[in-house]
């Protein structure tokens, strides 16, 4: 037990994951309330105009992406992280204030959702890398599990808890939640030790950009790594839509049900990402293990004839789920050298979130127009196909099989048709 809780032991860190509990806990609050306020009080159960949102949120990342990754490497993550946590609580006390005194219209939650879509691009590959420079590179692996038990654990707790306030003060004051919960963050940023943190060399030089897309390229193991993130993060995480349609629509429940469900979902993430905190280290093994667990329970979800059934299969799928995108986080940030992490974990982020503003509409379109089960099961198609094309591809390519399974440094390279492995000898 002591293993997976060992990061905490760094002051910086310490602060840092208290911090994000809170900032995540509003955060998964006002998730719920924007998309109660959409698809019931905005629409009256449009899960095409709920899907948009979601689009929207994530379109700028699909262009903006790599050049984020390119200004994570060359300036100081946690300015970055300062001004993109004080853009995102000025979007929530906007919206609240326009919720609150019953103005808000569709078009204006179209607005902010753009603005905060805009900061997140930046600050996601500032975040993912940030914690490279909290704790020293033995506690890599225990550090991404944490922050991902904190982001689920207010999982487990911010739907629910929406879902209340929700019920019994309205929309808008779970908005004002969120917003109030930024300053956690902002609080934790600023009071870090500067002189304990351990920065990554800066990045010089022209074609910063292009040299990250370069790097992964020539990086076999990375691209398996990043077709997994791009399966179940980019074509198969449409919890938002799905749960959403399927609570309200196909079962009829009110937002506190609704927030049930994702708190449901929280237990088995929080599951696995205290389960990927304890590991010695990552493997491929729990990827396609987890790939095949979302294709399963997801399938049954889709198809459960209760919404007790649904919601506890919840539990499973928010496990196997995390298990893919914490397992190959934490692979792609200690296979990747500290001056590239910033632009590598900008193309992770693009992989599992870039395709949002594709696929979100898609999901929202189904679940209007071929049923509410029709969104869960585009992911159970999506993940599925991927699964067995991924394990073809790397049980055929043996070197690349050993190489990913093991962990071992450096990395396996094609070459006119052949693998060859190169050592990683880049500082870490």
């Amino acid at each position: 037990m002591r293993s997976i809780f060992s990061s905490l032991a760094i002051p910086n860190y310490r602060i840092y994951f208290t911090g994000a509990i809170v900032s995540n806990i509003g955060s998964w609050m006002g998730r719920t309330a924007v998309s109660w306020l959409v698809l019931m009080e905005l629409t009256q159960g449009s899960a095409s105009a709920l899907g948009l949102v979601t689009a929207i949120m994530f379109a700028p990342g699909l262009v903006l992406a790599p050049f984020a990754g390119s200004v994570a490497d060359r300036l100081p993550k946690r300015r970055i992280l300062l001004v993109t946590n004080v853009i995102t609580a000025l979007d929530q006390v906007v919206l609240a204030a326009l919720v609150l005194s019953g103005h808000a219209q569709l078009w204006m939650v179209y607005l902010l959702a753009l603005n905060d879509g805009i900061a997140f691009s930046f600050d996601n590959p500032a975040r993912q890398s940030f914690v490279s420079e909290v704790v020293p590179a033995r506690s890599l692996p225990n550090a991404i599990g944490l922050n991902s038990a904190s982001f689920n654990m207010a999982r487990l707790v911010g739907p629910g808890l929406g879902g209340v306030v929700i019920a019994v003060v309205g929309t808008g004051w779970a908005i004002v939640v969120e917003a109030f919960a930024c300053l956690a963050m902002l609080i934790a940023l600023a009071v870090m030790r500067a002189d304990e943190l351990h920065p990554a060399p800066v990045a010089t030089g022209r074609g910063r950009t292009r040299e990250g897309f370069r790097y992964a390229l020539r990086r076999p193991d990375l691209l398996v790594i990043l077709a997994t993130g791009l399966a179940v993060g980019g074509l198969g995480f449409n919890y938002q839509i799905s749960n959403a349609v399927m609570a309200t629509e196909f079962y009829g429940r009110g937002p506190g049900e609704y927030g049930i469900v994702g708190s449901a979902m929280g237990v088995g993430a929080l599951v696995a990402a205290l389960w990927a905190a304890g590991r010695a280290k990552p493997r491929l093994r729990y990827i396609l293990g987890g790939m095949a667990g979302y294709t399963v329970f997801n399938l049954a979800a889709a198809l459960s004839p209760s919404f007790a059934l649904f919601t506890a299969l919840q539990i499973p799928v928010g496990l196997a789920t995390i298990t893919v995108l914490v397992t190959g986080n934490t692979m792609i940030q200690s296979r990747t050298s500290p001056q590239m992490r910033g632009r590598v974990m900008a193309l992770w982020g693009l992989v599992i979130m870039g395709v949002t503003p594709l696929i979100a509409p898609l999901v929202g379109w189904l679940g209007d127009h071929a049923g509410p089960q029709s969104t869960l099961l585009f992911g159970v198609i999506a993940v599925g196909v991927s699964l067995v094309v991924i394990t073809a591809v790397v049980m055929r390519t043996d070197d690349l099989h050993l190489h990913l399974d093991t962990g071992a440094r450096g990395w396996v390279r094609l070459e006119r048709g052949t693998l060859t492995e190169e050592v990683d000898d880049s500082p870490r």
